[in-house]
């Protein structure tokens, strides 16, 4: 098992996202949530707040800081890597979470460099374990732009399978039907270019959202100069 100490920066940017605050609808101020006791009714402080896992319906054990620092977890910061495989033989997309980008710790600039451009001439990805959150993580490790990319991976027990799901199974396609489906398939084949992809709906909110801010604005001055004059 090799080991890397690192540090982790989120490859994806989720703050560009178009996101909105539930407000009062008389004050037009921000509604904050309380951590409320249904059993016991009573508001209870974010210090007094502790861990619990549910074993069973409504049945609770208790977990602290110390117990789970108890665990056989390695350090956050370094990435245990346990084997490297083809990049063909990754999971599909169903496994993937998020995706960070990795900077070594000084103490770890050549190995890094070292794993880094062994993956690239050798086309592997390497296959890890870290901890993350209080969690051990499956993770993919591959080169990115000079970089290396650490993508999350779901666990095997975590994929849910699509037994249960009602899938049309018996349903008849004729040869013309999936040959004109084909032919449509080749006329829209295309090479991907994120850049050419742009977020319509968050440009649409962001326009509705100047729309409302000049119309507010001149509600305002409308009524600024409207108390003016009266008195």
């Amino acid at each position: 098992m090799v080991a890397i100490p690192v540090r982790l920066y989120l490859a994806t940017e989720s703050s560009s996202k178009v996101s909105f605050n539930l407000l009062c609808p008389e004050h037009r101020s921000r509604i904050k949530n309380k951590r409320y006791c249904v059993e016991g009714d009573h508001e209870v402080a974010w210090g007094d707040v502790v861990r619990g896992y549910e074993y069973e319906k409504g049945s609770y054990v208790e977990l602290t800081d110390e117990d789970l620092e108890k665990l056989p977890l390695r350090s956050s910061k370094a990435i245990d890597i346990t084997g490297f495989i083809k990049d063909d033989e990754l999971p599909g997309a169903l496994y993937y979470q998020s995706a960070y980008y990795l900077e070594p710790e000084k103490s770890a600039e050549k190995p890094y460099a070292l794993l880094n451009k062994t993956l690239a001439k050798t086309g592997r990805v390497a296959i890890a374990k870290f901890a993350l959150r209080d969690r051990e993580r499956l993770v993919s490790v591959r080169p990115q732009d000079g970089a290396l990319l650490m993508n999350t991976l779901h666990w095997p027990d975590e994929i849910r399978s699509t037994e249960d799901l009602d899938v049309p199974e018996d349903v008849k396609v004729s040869p013309a039907e999936l040959k004109m489906a084909e032919n449509l398939v080749g006329m829209m084949a295309t090479e991907f270019e994120p850049s050419e992809y742009k977020d319509e709906y968050k440009q649409a909110v962001l326009q509705l959202v100047e729309e409302a801010k000049t119309k507010r604005a001149s509600s305002a001055s409308a009524s600024k100069t409207m108390r003016k004059k009266a008195s």
